[in-house]
């Protein structure tokens, strides 16, 4: 099934939204960037590692969740698809209402590579919303009709993956450009329109695909 999964046209409309979704900069971005301009490429590629850790705890949370869900009933299923886009759109407009993220006045305290990797793992893992998104996004591209555990945990893992290559592509660029990043960037603002538009498509996609989806 996963082998078909990959095959299909779902998959590259995920790939594509989960791109989308990982380099346009968010409260992880910022936290890694913020890392690596207080302390240097490394303490940013702990961080990463640790953000990855636990966006992958929560993925495989979600996909345990939403497993049991499929396997007890279609309707709940169907529901929770549903709910999922509901909350997409939800996200949509909760970025296009933020104001852009602040660097903070007082640059992070050193840690070890160690403790960084933890403290960055249990940022992601202690955040309710990576739960809540992967359990939003993952419904709308499986087939509940075959091994829902390993589709929703599969398409969690590549999602961690892409955004573990794109944070890890913002470290190096935060490196090698810290002088100019440490000033406030002309297109910061505009983020929150590409955040809040990917979200809203997704949501609109997955309620206008849902019925024929799992066929």
């Amino acid at each position: 099934m996963i082998v078909s999964l990959v095959m299909s046209a779902q998959f590259a409309t995920f790939l594509l939204a989960s791109l989308i979704l990982a380099i346009t900069p968010g409260p992880g971005v910022i936290y890694v960037l913020t890392r690596t301009l207080s302390q240097g490429r490394g303490a940013g590629l702990a961080s990463v590692c640790g953000i990855a850790l636990g966006n992958l705890a929560n993925a495989a949370v979600a996909s345990l969740g939403l497993a049991f869900v499929i396997a007890a009933s279609a309707t709940a299923f169907a529901a929770v698809k549903f709910l999922g886009a509901a909350y997409l759109v939800f996200l949509g407009l909760q970025a296009l209402r933020a104001r852009p993220a602040e660097e903070p006045d007082d640059a992070p305290r050193s840690l070890s590579p160690g403790r960084l990797f933890r403290a960055a793992f249990l940022v992601a893992l202690l955040n309710p919303k990576t739960a809540l998104f992967f359990a939003a996004l993952l419904p709308q591209f499986i087939h509940p009709s075959a091994a829902p555990l390993a589709q929703t945990f599969f398409l969690g893992s590549v999602f961690v993956v892409i955004a573990l290559c794109t944070d890890t592509i913002y470290v190096f660029a935060a490196a090698a450009l810290a002088t100019s990043i440490r000033r406030r960037s002309k297109w910061r603002p505009y983020g929150r329109y590409v955040s809040a538009a990917t979200f809203m498509g997704l949501g609109v996609y997955a309620a206008l695909a849902s019925p024929r989806m799992g066929k």
